[in-house]
């Protein structure tokens, strides 16, 4: 009967690996391209450092909660030219002004290192990962890069027994009792990021290879669980709206097997360099408002609010995530990305 049971019950919960998104949803990505793409890294002249905590489906027990942390930077990278023009706030004058668009030029080649430690809790499944990430930039013209970047780390999938819950059904307290499994797994993200003053263009892969899972109790295993991987397009444009504020419209394409493809839209708009404002369609999903402040050129600060467009609206209060950045070694003072807007 115990064998029985944690076959059961372990099988619903591999089946639901098969069908669903085995990585977290983010709807700050936007400040925070890295956390998709590992091409990203290295991307600016300091080390940005980004904490997030999202709190998806609020008001339904055990949705998923996800934390983060990220950081990455260049090596060995030659500031560019127009650092001076970012680096002083003269009076009256934005830094992100059409005159430091127009004297953009691409970064010089140069290396991008950075790490990921992230932790995703759904119920009784826990995912926990960490990664290394390695990047090059090169110049395609004098306003031009290409990156290309692979993150390198492990997953560490667990299944707390003592946790699951049915709600009028009992568990069988012999599969309560099996307490927390866990399943170590490489994993392989890889990416590449092109972009100028006026748009980027990325394309990443993330747990490339594909595994199975399989979770035992003792003489019992199963392997209908699999790891698949993830695919992922996105692009962004900067329309400028006047000196001080620019139009940043941008979407990200998603990919599943066996999962039918979904999309994101975005657009944000950004005042100076100091704050933005914007809104997000996520295709069969719902939409989600935006806010973020500059306050220093040392630490930024991001929050968004999901509100779901399906049957989850009756029972959820929406979707919050709060994301911090810090500056790391910004020499030049910037208060805002130069490469990310």
């Amino acid at each position: 009967m115990r064998h029985k049971g944690f076959l059961l019950v372990v099988g619903l919960f591999l089946s639901l690996m098969i069908i669903a998104q085995q990585r977290p949803y983010y709807t700050q990505y936007i400040m925070n391209n890295y956390i998709i793409n590992p091409a990203v890294a290295g991307i600016e002249n300091y080390w940005d450092v980004k904490a997030s905590h999202r709190m998806q489906w609020v008001g339904l027990q055990d949705a998923p909660v996800t934390t983060y942390i990220t950081a990455h930077g260049p090596l060995k990278k030659d500031p560019y030219q127009t650092a001076t023009a970012t680096g002083f706030r003269a009076k009256g004058m934005n830094p992100r002004g059409q005159a430091y668009w127009r004297d953009y030029q691409a970064a010089e080649p140069h290396h991008g290192v950075g790490f990921t430690m992230l932790n995703d809790k759904t119920g009784p499944l826990n995912r926990f990962a960490a990664y290394g990430t390695y990047s090059y930039h090169i110049g395609l013209s004098p306003t031009t890069n290409l990156s290309a970047g692979v993150s390198a780390g492990f997953t560490n999938l667990s299944l707390d027994a003592s946790k699951l819950n049915f709600g009028g059904t009992t568990v069988d307290p012999a599969v309560a009792s099996s307490g927390v499994i866990n399943r170590i797994k490489p994993d392989i993200s890889a990416g590449l990021w092109l972009y100028s003053k006026d748009y980027f263009i990325g394309l990443a892969a993330q747990q490339i290879i594909p595994q199975n899972v399989a979770f035992s109790d003792n003489t019992v295993s199963l392997t209908k669980g699999r790891l698949v991987p993830h695919l992922f397009l996105s692009a962004g444009y900067r329309v400028p709206l006047s000196e001080d504020f620019n139009l940043l419209p941008s979407m990200l394409i998603r990919y599943i097997s066996p999962l039918p493809m979904g999309f994101d839209l975005n657009a944000k708009v950004q005042y100076l360099d100091l704050l933005w404002a914007g809104a997000s369609y996520r295709y069969k999903d719902g939409f989600a408002a935006m806010v973020g402040l500059n306050l220093s050129n040392t630490l930024n600060i991001g929050y968004s609010y999901d509100i779901q467009t399906s049957r989850l609206n009756t029972i959820s209060r929406g979707t919050h995530e709060i994301l911090i950045g810090f500056m790391i070694g910004n020499k030049f003072g910037d208060w805002c990305p130069t490469k990310l807007w």
